[in-house]
């Protein structure tokens, strides 16, 4: 997780953060990082090479998927979970702003069903609207400045079909208060504002990744109904 990566490296993601802010395009930074890391994935702090832990767990405890359901990957990174999407016959569109990103998913995968996409949070397809019976949201949010928090809810839960799943894993805090970042892990208010946008909680699971830091994360799945 970020808070396990060397200090050197979150100072470095930090500094790319806060001159993206001061630029006023807070999610420039991103493909900065892709660009910067030259095939290393050591220098990407998210980069795991495995689909994520909770959505295998969510997945493997959940109800069993129709094959050929649309699926959408917000933030793919280097693309370990639309690619487990796929295996289970999910029809997997991924995304994300960092056109290095998605060179080294399609460099990574180059048999992949999964149809990988540069494109902005901030200004999606209008065909992605409600278009997707599942969206995965992994720790993109948080990412991103508290100034610009609604309007990325609001896009992460536009693609969200009517019936459809939207499952979202993040870094929680306690406060409204502004914390300090990047990650700007989420608040109650701000998890609330997905039910104000027609999306209701099903089940919220929290994990306390460290004691020590009082690091809390959680997956929550909300349905659209």
């Amino acid at each position: 997780m970020f808070e396990q990566q060397p200090q050197n490296l979150q100072l470095h993601v930090q500094q790319l953060a806060n001159e993206a802010l001061q630029k006023a395009e807070p999610s420039a930074w991103f493909e900065v990082l892709y660009a910067e890391a030259q095939g290393d994935t050591t220098q990407i702090p998210w980069a795991n090479l495995a689909p994520h832990p909770y959505i295998l767990e969510w997945l493997t405890n959940h109800q069993q998927f129709v094959r050929g359901q649309k699926a959408l990957i917000i933030g793919c990174g280097l693309g370990d979970d639309a690619e487990a999407l796929a295996h289970l016959g999910f029809e997997v569109t991924a995304f994300d702003i960092s056109p290095t990103a998605i060179a080294w998913c399609q460099q990574r995968f180059p048999d992949s069903l999964v149809n990988y996409v540069v494109a902005d949070l901030f200004a999606v397809p209008a065909q992605w609207h409600q278009a997707f019976e599942f969206v995965f949201e992994c720790r993109n949010i948080q990412a991103l400045p508290l100034n610009v928090r609604f309007g990325a809810i609001s896009s992460v839960a536009s693609f969200v079909a009517p019936g459809g799943t939207l499952l979202l894993i993040t870094h929680v805090r306690d406060t409204e208060a502004e914390p300090s970042g990047p990650p700007w892990a989420l608040s109650d208010s701000e998890l609330e504002r997905f039910e104000s946008l027609g999306l209701q909680q099903v089940e919220k699971v929290l994990y306390r990744e460290s004691e020590q830091f009082d690091v809390k994360q959680v997956r929550i799945e909300y349905q659209r109904s």
